[in-house]
């Protein structure tokens, strides 16, 4: 039989295989198609530390790999969310990763602290990577110095395993790596969404009301794997992976370059079943490619 569990820092995983933070919502949708409790966890919506509406409209335009964002964090606030959004998905008993994010690093502080009010929340994701915000979010991604400190001051504020967002929108993806490794994080999160722009011909003038947004789906991808294998190479904690898995060949191939696990965004536009499908394939392409576990395939494209 086919060994699918992964332990990490504070989750234990019946499967690898969770939707993506921002593509989910708080998972309500979903569980009318499906029973949660089949996903090894669920990320939940990013959480700020009071209501925001996000970003004016259009926020979203489809491209021929994937699609473009800028929604802009929107997400009733932290208190709302652990009153209404966290014992909605803990009744599903699935660990539950809550996304934290702020403009601020005293407002990461207040979000993280939040969460050590409520039991049912397992791990945080640290967001500090995305880029369709005016303050905050990537000013902290970008540089090793700043996504140090606040991973830091979050680790000092909570008392759960911090998952940390990282960005690709750097030159140096390992660099950034190290230093929230050496600042406390209990792993990583990456990739998140590429900076990227789409002109509309009629108007000639930027499509997305923020004019940039952040580009997911299959187009990054190859992105996603390159980052994942050099990182894995220098650091120790675990890496969740994620960035434009739509296969199950595509969540093996996030494995071998050294994800411990693996998240799925964009596809669940497209198909809100692609979650539980690739749990239900994930057995046969583990035996497929000689594997017995998940464990034994995790970090194995490093071989010579």
């Amino acid at each position: 039989m086919t060994e699918l569990a992964v332990n990490l820092p504070g989750l234990q995983l019946k499967n690898p295989i969770m939707p993506a933070s921002g593509c989910f919502g708080f998972g309500r949708e979903y569980s009318d198609f499906y029973d949660l409790h089949q996903l090894g966890a669920v990320m939940m919506k990013a959480a700020t530390g009071t209501l925001r509406f996000g970003n004016k409209t259009p926020r979203v335009a489809e491209t021929s790999g994937g699609m473009l964002n800028a929604i802009g964090l929107q997400n009733p606030g932290v208190d709302k969310i652990i009153e209404t959004e966290v014992p909605f998905l803990a009744k599903h008993q699935v660990p539950i990763i809550a996304n934290v994010a702020g403009s601020t690093i005293e407002e990461y502080e207040k979000v993280a602290e939040a969460f050590n009010h409520t039991k049912s929340v397992h791990a945080l994701e640290l967001n500090i990577s995305c880029p369709n915000v005016k303050e905050g979010g990537i000013q902290f991604g970008t540089d090793p110095e700043m996504a140090a400190n606040v991973t830091r001051i979050v680790k000092e504020a909570s008392n759960l395993p911090v998952y940390v967002k990282l960005s690709p929108n750097v030159s140096d993806i390992v660099s950034m790596a190290k230093a929230v490794e050496e600042a406390g994080a209990d792993g990583l999160s990456m990739i998140n969404t590429l900076s990227g722009m789409q002109i509309h011909l009629p108007s000639k003038r930027p499509l997305l009301a923020n004019k940039t947004g952040g580009l997911s789906g299959p187009a990054i991808k190859p992105v996603a794997i390159r980052m994942i294998y050099e990182v894995k190479q220098h650091v120790s904690i675990p890496i969740i992976g994620m960035g434009g898995i739509t296969t199950i060949d595509d969540v093996i191939e996030f494995l071998l370059a050294g994800a411990s696990a693996v998240a799925v965004g964009t596809a669940n536009f497209q198909n809100p079943f692609i979650c539980p499908e690739l749990i239900e394939q994930l057995p046969s392409a583990l035996k497929k490619y000689g594997f017995t576990s998940v464990e034994e395939a995790i970090g194995k494209g490093h071989q010579a």
